[in-house]
């Protein structure tokens, strides 16, 4: 069913589990390393692979950073808690259970703040709670990269027991037509917010973030939720808000097609923008859940829970009221800021030096089209907040112009060195020597009379056309300024 015919007969009610990896050194309960990216099975041990005889040691940094989470999220730090074992069978989890946490979760009770539209809508945090994570599969052959239609199937472990904090919404209702973007602005938000702890990369193409995101419907004017489905391990900000809104619309059609909705879990597809079906949706007994007898419970000190809460930096939605306040940005202009993943760029290069108004000028100009032309994010840029800086001020002690500053940065951009280095390399200073300016205005009078007699006779506004000769022939080197001003002089006009 198209979208709006959907919510012209349904409300869209949603739930977001989100998955965060910490990044700690080493894993949950082993001293296994967390590096990305190793070669399968090298970061393992016996602890982490199940191996019998073994015992778990939590791992406190963990523990740190999800108590930092759940106070940044606004939740209340229960005073006893503990871990639970739940129990399914996958290749790619070595125990053939997972330790979780079930029903006393570390976290519970908060919310988070997002904004779409101008309109501001409070998610409700159902618990935080800690676990570990699973392996990984590989399944090789086939179009799709899944199990059906692969030739066979590879595991690596290295991801096995690594921390892994879970994030669970209450529902979220009375978002209607702007779900979608409710659910993207939600991710983002607590990405934002996650990274701003140092607590976890969140880098969701690595998958150390990954959200599961349930949608069900009701009838309008109902009251009973409709059958929910869950999509799986969605992995980028825009394939959350396509999968809501991809689901809205078949499960939209199902119903008015008079057919029921199946609890069950879905998977994103990127290259269509819909989901598939996967298997049906296990319900809390069917996982088998009971007290881990290897690891004691955790009542965490009040003073402690305090101390971590006294190191919380300034979050993400309280930075932007500040910094739109101070660099006197619209709200247009700080929403293409953050769109653009430029606030940090921009505040480490005013902290280098720079004024607000260029070092936003440079980032999301010059330097955004070059990031677009080489289709790379903004700061993976080979170029730092400091340089951006250095070029500024040599703009700003007249140096540099604004035409010398772009050929600076793609000296620097394209690995010359430092600012200063593609200076002296290219020679791009500005002529600064009265002389050698006055003899190339000169040559331009001479060669430019026509436009030069129109000056002299009150047509000031003629000056342009010498002013841009004198640029061209100084190869840009000129004060543009300064020109005109030497420009007028000798033609009677200053």
């Amino acid at each position: 069913m198209k979208y709006d015919d959907a919510l012209a007969r349904f409300e869209p009610v949603l739930g977001i589990e989100t998955h965060i990896e910490l990044g700690t050194v080493s894993k949950m309960f082993c001293g296994c390393k967390t590096g990305f990216g190793a070669e399968p099975n090298t970061q393992v041990c016996p602890v982490c692979l199940g191996l019998p005889g073994t015992l778990p040691v939590t791992n406190r940094a963990a523990i740190e950073g999800i108590i930092k989470i759940g106070l940044a999220l606004n939740c209340d730090i229960v005073e006893w808690c503990r871990f639970a074992r739940k129990n399914y069978f996958y290749p790619d989890m070595p125990k053939n259970y997972q330790i979780s946490q079930y029903d006393e979760p570390l976290c519970v009770d908060g919310h988070l703040d997002v904004e779409v539209d101008g309109e501001t809508y409070r998610i409700e945090i159902e618990r935080v709670h800690m676990e570990e994570d699973t392996g990984k599969s590989l399944h090789v052959g086939g179009e799709t990269g899944r199990i059906h239609g692969a030739d066979y199937s590879l595991v690596d472990y290295n991801r096995a027991g690594i921390p892994l904090v879970e994030i669970v919404t209450k529902p979220i209702t009375a978002t209607g037509e702007r779900a979608p973007l409710v659910a993207r602005a939600y991710a983002g938000e607590l990405r934002d917010l996650v990274r701003s702890l140092g607590v976890s990369d969140v880098k969701m193409e690595q998958g150390s973030m990954r959200c599961d995101v349930n949608v069900s419907l009701m009838p309008r004017g109902a009251d009973e939720w409709g059958t929910r489905t869950e999509t799986k391990n969605v992995n980028s900000l825009r394939s959350v808000e396509r999968s809501v809104r991809s689901e809205i619309e078949r499960q939209a059609g199902v119903l008015a097609a008079g057919g029921r909705i199946t609890q069950e879990t879905r998977h994103f597809q990127e290259a269509t923008g819909t989901t598939t079906s996967g298997r049906s949706k296990e319900e809390a007994q069917d996982y088998r859940y009971f007290p881990e007898p290897d690891l004691i419970p955790m009542a965490p000190a009040r003073e402690w829970v305090e101390e971590l809460r006294a190191t919380l930096p300034e979050l993400p939605a309280a930075r932007r009221r500040r910094v739109q306040g101070e660099w006197g940005l619209t709200d247009l202009e700080l929403r293409d800021v953050v769109n653009a993943g430029a606030l940090d760029l921009i505040e480490d290069t005013i902290t280098a030096g720079a004024d607000a108004g260029s070092a936003r000028k440079w980032w999301m100009n010059e330097l955004s089209r070059r990031a677009t032309e080489q289709s790379v994010e903004l700061a993976d840029l080979p170029i730092t907040p400091a340089q951006v800086a250095r070029v500024q001020q040599m703009v700003d002690a007249k140096e540099l112009n604004d035409k010398l500053a772009r050929k600076v940065f793609e000296g620097v951009l394209a690995g010359e060195g430092g600012p200063d280095e593609v200076v002296a390399a290219r020679g791009l200073k500005v002529v600064s020597d009265t002389g050698a300016l006055e003899a190339i205005i000169d040559q331009v009078i001479a060669d430019n009379a026509d436009a030069a007699d129109k000056v002299r006779s009150g047509k000031v506004a003629a000056v342009g056309a010498l002013v841009g000769a004198v640029m061209k022939a100084s190869r840009g080197q000129a004060d543009a300024a300064g020109a005109r001003e030497l420009l007028l002089k000798k033609l009677d006009q200053a």
